[in-house]
């Protein structure tokens, strides 16, 4: 059986869908296939002892979902969420994962040929999480690569909230 992280090592052909987001004005994608819904800001419950990038907890409908600040988790300049902020809901091998974005835009397809290798800037820490980036009229995207997100350990620990 192929996972997302299988799928992610060969280029694909043809375009793909992504849900676009913004944080800290720049313009953010992820892979739709994975992007279960996206909800207005919502009370998340703190959890104590945590790493400082997970805001907390939600309920969504009877089931826990933890809930990541992208902008610590990408090194980001921390702010408060406004009423454009959104929590998307994410699947990553079959646990869902709450990301707070500044804001989410539209759909967009995305041709292959147009994803450029992610630009060797920034740190380990932050670079890891880019899949590439997409040049159009519009400006650049940066594509968010959700498997590496968090390391294996992190997501473990994830599963144990």
């Amino acid at each position: 059986m192929m996972t997302a992280s299988d799928s992610r090592a060969s280029q694909p052909s043809g375009s793909s869908s992504y849900v676009t987001f913004s944080l800290a004005d720049e313009t953010y994608a992820i892979d739709v296939l994975q992007v279960q819904e996206v909800l207005k800001l919502t009370e998340i419950t703190p959890v104590p002892g945590v790493p400082d990038y997970i805001l907390g907890i939600i309920n969504l409908r009877g089931d826990v979902v933890t809930v990541i600040d992208a902008r610590r988790r990408l090194s980001l300049p921390v702010r408060e969420p406004d009423e454009s902020s959104r929590i998307v809901i994410i699947d990553v091998d079959n646990q869902n994962i709450g990301i707070l974005v500044d804001s989410v835009a539209e759909v967009v397809q995305i041709p292959a040929e147009s994803i450029d290798p992610a630009p060797a800037v920034g740190n380990d820490q932050t670079s890891r999480f880019i899949l590439g980036v997409s040049s159009s009229n519009e400006g650049l995207t940066i594509l968010v690569d959700l498997n590496k997100l968090l390391s294996d350990e992190e997501w473990a620990s994830l599963r144990e909230l």
